[in-house]
């Protein structure tokens, strides 16, 4: 996912008054001080020259109004000039009238702004991985379906060096449905969690043997029905053996989601219907690769790799990882980093190194 100030002017937008902008006015305004009495030589002169005392009262006069002018023009300068530097100060410190609003936060991004930045993220990790796709090998549904179930709580590399073994043995749903649990499980050991996945994978396969003919469903109500068998699942086999497109949230997508401020929710189920919300539906599955491939190789849970990031002009949580450039380098991983990726039979367009099998060093 303005704060509004107090403005150095008066509460109906007139300048406020300066204090003191008439302590040098005249010391009754409105009256001209009373003429000095003229004495001695002076009171002579005034007389010879006839002027008398019409004279000196009109000098006096001239000078009171002279005085009282400059010190009305004083005082309105003074006056001006305090509004002014207030208003200039306001200007220039906003913190400094408008309160304790003037420290919170820039005025939020408004929902079609945050649409725009997030389809443009989008765009630009196209270009960044072209080569973007699931990374599981499978060479049909069923060895998809299953490797997605066994990836829970382990990685996609542990995934695919334990199954071509245990497709080898069970190749179909109704061979795995068969199958002694105990030698399921010591072949599918390396993926953790073994006796829960064994009896998942061992389910859904009879599921499939028994309501479906022996084959992959390609409804999201009926994927969801099967054992062990979840929304984030189901996406996974629609969006790439059915070409059904789905936004797969795992913990990767999560979150860069909330790191981008695509959503503020913890729930998979509701990341998935706001984020969809911001794309069109074309776009969800390669969307979902892009940013789980980000995710993996430079926007990394504990130290992001912000330094070699290469859309940091869109990230509002630029940042929260090193931002070092060659630190971070030292941070990417996979074919970023310069190391193996996790598929052993990666798509043809791939740029890094297949992983090796198991067993076998890197």
């Amino acid at each position: 996912m303005s704060a509004e100030s107090n403005s150095a002017v008066g509460e109906h937008g007139a300048p406020k008054r300066a204090k003191g902008a008439n302590r040098d006015s005249a010391p009754e305004q409105g009256r001209a001080p009373a003429p000095r009495p003229v004495t001695g030589t002076a009171a002579k002169d005034t007389a010879k020259t006839g002027t008398g005392a019409r004279g000196t009262a009109s000098t006096g006069t001239a000078q009171a109004g002279a005085a009282k002018s400059g010190t009305a023009r004083t005082g309105t300068a003074k006056t001006g000039a305090a509004a002014s530097g207030k208003r200039r100060t306001a200007a220039a410190d906003p913190s400094r009238t408008a309160g304790p609003e003037a420290h919170r936060a820039a005025k939020p991004e408004s929902r079609l702004a945050m649409v725009r930045r997030a389809r443009r993220i989008n765009r630009e990790l196209a270009e960044v991985y072209p080569y973007a796709h699931p990374e599981l090998d499978f060479r049909n549904p069923f060895e998809l379906l299953v490797a997605t179930v066994l990836s829970a709580q382990t990685t996609d590399l542990r995934v695919n060096q334990t199954t071509p073994a245990l497709f080898a043995k069970y190749p179909t749903p109704e061979d795995l449905a068969a199958a002694v649990p105990e030698e399921v499980e010591e072949l599918i050991r390396p993926t953790g969690f073994f006796r829960a996945k064994t009896k998942s994978i061992m389910g859904l396969s009879a599921a499939l043997r028994d309501d479906f003919g022996g084959e992959v469903p390609g409804r999201l109500e009926d994927l969801v029905k099967l054992p062990g068998v979840g929304r984030k699942t189901a996406f996974v086999v629609l969006g790439n053996a059915f070409g059904v497109p789905g936004i797969t949230v795992d913990t990767h997508f999560m979150r860069l989601a909330r790191r981008w401020k695509w959503t503020e929710s913890d729930d998979p189920v509701k990341i998935e219907a706001e984020v969809a919300t911001i794309f069109p539906k074309s776009e969800w599955t390669m969307l979902s690769h892009r940013v789980i491939f980000h995710g993996r190789r430079i926007c990394h849970a504990r130290k992001p790799a912000c330094g070699a990031c290469p859309i940091t002009h869109l990230c509002p949580s630029y940042g929260e990882g090193e931002t070092d450039p060659e630190k971070a380098a030292k941070l990417l991983k996979y074919e970023k980093g310069g190391f193996p990726g996790q598929r052993l039979n990666p798509p043809p367009d791939y740029p890094g190194r297949p992983a090796p099998p198991l067993g076998a060093s890197g």
